[in-house]
């Protein structure tokens, strides 16, 4: 079967209820028995098909009663209210697993779990993030609070840098861990804090992730 061609390519960050590390990045059974999680990303270079994503931010949050695999979970998308209305259709066509191989992304996989989508978001989205410093925070006005940090050497209080490599990974093939907090009251509840979180460069594609 053929699909629409795209890419989206830029910084992302995560954070979900896990402790640092999140089992599921290691095939085992989350933290707390559910999963609450916000993912988001900063498109700086991308397209569907003829229509330019750069410059778009999208935003989800998703919570699952159980192990994601066991599904009956939901999901809340935000998209930046400065996307156009092609790259409105194109990023939630992304985002709910269409026109993806089958397994290939974390989109097409997570789209096999959720049993609700509620209606999206577009608000303005605010979107910070440097990778060196491990930091990062994304903001949508009386919605979503995300920051992430390093995690701390608990004696020094210096930054532990933890890269992890998942050369067979639907979302990243390396990120570096950090430490979260999120406080969300949209139409996805979320509050956790100094819990797993993770950033990259999202480099992902029709195919799954890039380089």
């Amino acid at each position: 079967m053929a699909y629409v061609d795209w890419v989206m390519k830029g910084p992302a960050v995560t954070n979900c209820n896990c402790d640092w590390g999140c089992p599921c990045q290691f095939n085992a059974l989350p933290t707390h028995g559910d999963c609450r999680a916000m993912s988001a990303q900063r498109v700086d270079e991308g397209h569907f098909g003829d229509v330019d994503l750069a410059g778009t931010i999208w935003c989800g949050m998703f919570a699952w009663p159980e192990a994601i695999h066991l599904g009956n979970g939901e999901a809340f998308v935000a998209i930046d209210e400065g996307a156009s209305e092609q790259q409105r259709s194109a990023l939630l066509a992304i985002l709910t697993g269409e026109e993806t191989e089958p397994g290939a992304t974390i989109f097409n996989v997570f789209a096999a779990t959720f049993t609700t989508l509620h209606a999206p978001l577009f608000a303005p989205i605010s979107f910070a993030c440097d990778l060196d410093k491990c930091e990062a925070s994304v903001g949508i006005e009386n919605i979503l609070d995300t920051a992430a940090e390093p995690i701390r050497n608990p004696v020094t209080n210096e930054p532990h840098h933890v890269k992890v490599s998942l050369p067979h990974g639907f979302e990243y093939h390396e990120a570096e861990y950090v430490s979260g907090t999120t406080r969300a009251t949209g139409a996805v509840d979320l509050d956790f804090g100094s819990s797993h979180g993770h950033m990259h460069i999202m480099h992902i594609g029709t195919n799954g992730p890039i380089g």
